[in-house]
């Protein structure tokens, strides 16, 4: 890698080269000033070193991953650092916005950063409603309706490894009337890199009634669909003009821009087949609405799963009664695929009500995921196994090493019998279901 500051604009910009076997990834990027990692942080920037990493992806349409130091997905992460990080980035979404307001996350990767944006919003524009895109078809429960009479819309992610999405609407009308009302989408995504998405995502949503939209804001934790020679000067924004009659905003912990390069004669490459918006063969238990339909409260169904938990643990343990002093020293927290907000809670949770008692408490989050990811680079190691939705598929948990945790707590909302006998056969896996 190499590594070049110069100054542009007034502003500092670095160049970055990422050599991977498929090719070069050149990068070009400035850290946002405005952002601070916490109250106390002097500089008040995140790094490119404190956000990504970099692997390469299992897929013919892009070869490069970014691989996120903060999310939670394919890196464990403590839940305080990416609590951090969810906050930090709504703090750049602005005051007085027209309401009402609409929070959008990107399945499957920004499910639980959207939420946790939601959540930080909240405190300045309470009603906001949160909505997520999801690739598992959906039942209504509440009416009856199949899923042609909930769906609201559809997208697609054209780089992705799973590019078609669904976007439910809610079977209340009050919400609903609410949600085709909102004058402000603030579209939360892992990074953007052409902004293709983003306009794919408010065509969609505006074909399907949200006509009454005014502001875009794409809020991002790295947003690589800058111009390259212009990076974040001043200039006509290219996503902006194909969002005709819409005022557009950019928010994000880190900008720039990137370009590729193949390597010379690489080898081909298959991609797993994930690309399915199919429900698959395991129900879903109730885990409550965190944002699969529009919701106010995302943190529905939360009371319901950390009692689960504690249950649960009660029994792993051979307890009578569920006792935090209990819990062991090192815990991973797994989501799985979309589902991830409870169990980023509990983590959480987890992390508050160990730490006051033991410093040496090492509490972090991550999930499993449908997507295919070479390992080296940022992806250190890899296990696959069958997914837990029945739907036939190879899911992976990528730097993950089983014997490193006395406890892994395998979050799924599914029956417990749907997880792969893989992590059943582990004696420090306590999977975690709804359905007891």
């Amino acid at each position: 890698m190499t590594d070049i500051k110069n100054n542009f604009a007034s502003q500092a910009i670095y160049n970055r080269t990422i050599t991977l076997p498929r090719g070069t990834l050149d990068l070009t990027y400035q850290t946002n000033a405005a952002t601070a990692k916490n109250d106390s942080e002097k500089n008040g920037s995140y790094q490119l070193e404190d956000l990504l990493d970099f692997a390469q992806r299992i897929n013919p349409k892009r070869a490069f991953l970014f691989v996120s130091k903060v999310l939670g997905r394919h890196i464990p992460v403590a839940p305080s650092t990416m609590r951090n990080a969810f906050t930090d980035l709504a703090n750049l979404v602005p005051e007085e916005l027209p309401e009402p307001i609409l929070v959008i996350g990107m399945a499957e990767t920004a499910v639980g950063l959207s939420a946790g944006v939601h959540q930080a919003l909240q405190t300045r524009y309470p009603p906001a409603l949160l909505l997520n895109s999801t690739r598992h078809a959906q039942h209504d429960s509440v009416n009856g309706n199949d899923n042609t009479d909930i769906l609201l819309t559809t997208f697609s992610e054209d780089h992705s490894h799973a590019s078609q999405h669904l976007i439910y609407q809610s079977a209340d009308q009050v919400t609903q009337d609410q949600l085709l009302a909102s004058k402000t989408l603030i579209m939360v995504d892992d990074e953007a890199s052409t902004g293709n998405t983003c306009v794919n995502v408010v065509t969609a949503l505006r074909d399907a009634g949200l006509t009454q939209l005014q502001q875009v804001h794409l809020t991002t934790l790295v947003d690589w669909s800058l111009d390259q020679h212009q990076a974040n000067v001043d200039a006509d924004d290219k996503i902006a003009s194909r969002l005709p009659n819409i005022d557009f905003y950019r928010h994000h912990l880190l900008s720039g821009a990137w370009t590729w390069t193949d390597a010379p004669n690489p080898e081909p490459i298959t991609m797993p087949s994930v690309d399915t918006t199919e429900a698959g063969s395991q129900a879903l238990g109730n885990t409550g609405n965190w944002g699969r339909f529009p919701t106010l409260d995302s943190t529905d169904g939360f009371n319901q799963y950390l009692a689960s938990f504690q249950t649960l643990f009660t029994y792993f343990n051979g307890q009578t009664q569920f006792d935090k002093e209990q819990l062991p020293t090192r815990i991973l927290v797994l989501g799985s695929n979309e589902f991830v907000w409870l169990p980023f809670l509990l983590a959480e949770w987890l992390e508050q009500n160990t730490k006051v008692h033991n410093d040496r408490h090492t509490i972090k989050f991550s999930a499993l995921t449908r997507s295919p990811i070479a390992l080296g680079g940022g992806i250190t190691t890899m296990l696959s196994f069958n997914d837990n939705y029945g739907l036939g598929m190879t899911n992976f948990a990528y730097n993950v090493e089983p014997s490193d945790w006395d406890l892994i707590v395998l979050c799924v909302e599914t029956s417990v019998d749907s997880v792969d006998a893989m992590w059943q056969d582990l004696d420090n896996v306590l999977v975690v279901s709804p359905t007891l």
